[in-house]
C-alpha cells in the first residue's frame, strides 16, 4: 500500500510539474541583468521576486551557462504555482566566511514548487572541508548547507545535481509532501559532514533514483520524519542510509514511516543504520523497513546503535530512552568489509519490539579479497526470523 501511495504521489506531481511547465510564465535571468560567468544573486531574486507576484504559474529559467551566485533566500509565499528550471551551474563562493547563515540557496514558505533542470549547484566546499573542526570545538561555526528547503508543501525536485556542499548538500525541514527524481549528490569521499539529503520533522518525503556520493550519510532521518519513501538510491561512498542520530536532545518528535527499498550500498561505513544516543530523553521510531537491499563492500551493513557516541565517552552514561518497535530487514544481501555483518544492539533500558529479521544473506570479504562467514551480535532484542539467515541469529525465542 505504502508503494502504491508513493508511486502515485510521484506520478501526480510529475504530471501536475509538466502541466506548470507548459503553461507557465517564463521569468529569464538574463532579462534582470545576469551575465554568463558573471554573480546573479540580484538578478535571481529579481525574477523571483516578479515570478512570486505572477498569479498564473511561472518559472525561473537560469540558462546553460556558469553563474557565480551569494547566499539568497527565496521566499513564499507566492500567488501561484511557481518553479526554477536550472540548466548551468552555480558555483558558490569558496571561502566559507563569506557566509552569514547556514545556507546557500534556501527555499522557504511555498506551495507548489517545482525545483528542476539538468544543472549543477557547485558548493565549492574544500577550504570548508579543510577548516571544519566542528568534530573538536563545540563552539565552532557550522558550514552551510547547499540547498535548503524550509516549510514547503507539494514541491518536486527532479534531474538537479548538488556537488561539493561545504556542509549537508540538501536539508529538508518542516515540509510536506516533497518528492526527489534523479537527483545527483556527489562530493569526496573524506568531505567532512556532507550528508546528501537530510530530513527532520517533514512528511511525505519521496526519494526516487537517486545517485549519492559523499562523505557523510547518504541519506539521513532525524527526529520528525514520518512516512518516508527511499527507492532506487545508489549510495557510496559516504555513511550509509542512517535514521538519527536521535536522542541528543529533549522534546524530539518521533520518528514513523520509513521504508528504504531497492537499493543499492557500495564501499561505505555503514549500510541501513538507526542510531540513538545514549543517555538520552525519552523518544521513539518505530514503522522502519529496510528491503531489497545490495551491499558492496560495506562495513556494518546492518546496524542498530543505540549506544551511539561519537566522542567514546559514553561509558557511564545510562542507556537511551529511545524506543525502537516494528523493524523489518527484509532480502539483505552482498559483502560485508566487517566480520560483523549484522549488529542489533538495542537499550537495555527499552529493549526494541517486534523486529523481523529474514532472508539475509552477507558474506564477510576482507581487505585482502578472502572470503570467509559473516557474525552477527544482537543485544536487548529477540528478533522474529524467517528464511535464510547468513549469518545466522537468534531466534524469535532468543
Amino acid at each position: 500500500m505504502e508503494l502504491k501511495l508513493s508511486i502515485m504521489a510521484t506520478s501526480l506531481l510529475l504530471m501536475l510539474a509538466h502541466v506548470a511547465n507548459a503553461d507557465a510564465a517564463i521569468f529569464d535571468v538574463t532579462k534582470y541583468g545576469a551575465k554568463a560567468g558573471g554573480e546573479i544573486s540580484k538578478a535571481l531574486t529579481s525574477a523571483w521576486k516578479d515570478a512570486c507576484a505572477s498569479t498564473s504559474s511561472s518559472t525561473v529559467s537560469i540558462p546553460a551557462v556558469n553563474y557565480t551566485l551569494s547566499p539568497v533566500v527565496l521566499q513564499g509565499p507566492c500567488k501561484a504555482a511557481i518553479g526554477v528550471h536550472v540548466q548551468g551551474t552555480l558555483k558558490a563562493p569558496a571561502d566559507p566566511s563569506q557566509f552569514k547563515t547556514d545556507g546557500w540557496v534556501v527555499f522557504q514558505y511555498i506551495d507548489q514548487f517545482t525545483l528542476s533542470g539538468t544543472g549543477t549547484f557547485d558548493g565549492q566546499g574544500a577550504m570548508a572541508w579543510k577548516q571544519n573542526d566542528c568534530a573538536k570545538n563545540k563552539n565552532c561555526r557550522t558550514p552551510p548547507t547547499n540547498i535548503r528547503f524550509d516549510f514547503l508543501n507539494n514541491t518536486l525536485i527532479r534531474d538537479i545535481t548538488s556537488k561539493d556542499s561545504k556542509q549537508f548538500h540538501i536539508n529538508v525541514l518542516g515540509c510536506n509532501n516533497v518528492t526527489f527524481v534523479h537527483v545527483t549528490i556527489t562530493a569526496p569521499g573524506d568531505s567532512i559532514n556532507t550528508d546528501g539529503i537530510h530530513i527532520g520533522r517533514a512528511s511525505g518525503i519521496n526519494i526516487t533514483d537517486a545517485l549519492i556520493q559523499t562523505g557523510d550519510d547518504c541519506l539521513s532521518i532525524g527526529d520528525g520524519g514520518r512516512q518516508i519513501h527511499v527507492e532506487r538510491v545508489t549510495c557510496g561512498p559516504g555513511h550509509g542510509i542512517s535514521v538519527g542520530s536521535l536522542g541528543k536532545y529533549k522534546n524530539e518528535e518521533p520518528v514513523v514511516g520509513i521504508t528504504v527499498t531497492n537499493c543499492t550500498i557500495s564501499n561505505t561505513m555503514n549500510g541501513v543504520r538507526v542510531k540513538t544516543w545514549r543517555a538520552s530523553p525519552v523518544g521513539t521510531a518505530s514503522d522502519m523497513h529496510f528491503e531489497n537491499i545490495v551491499m558492496e563492500n560495506v562495513g556494518n551493513p546492518i546496524i542498530i546503535d543505540q549506544e551511539y557516541c561519537p566522542s567514546g565517552n559514553c561509558n557511564n552514561q545510562p542507556p537511551s530512552q529511545v524506543k525502537i518497535s516494528r523493524v523489518s530487514l527484509k532480502n539483505i544481501r552482498g559483502t560485508s568489509s566487517t566480520r560483523i555483518a549484522v549488529k542489533l544492539d538495542c537499550s537495555k533500558s527499552v529493549p526494541c519490539e517486534n523486529v523481523e529479521v529474514g532472508d539475509i544473506n552477507l558474506t564477510y570479504k576482507g581487505p585482502g579479497g578472502e572470503v570467509a562467514a559473516a557474525t552477527s551480535e544482537c543485544e536487548n532484542v529477540k528478533p522474529k526470523t524467517f528464511g535464510t539467515l547468513n549469518p545466522k541469529l537468534f531466534s524469535s525465542s532468543g
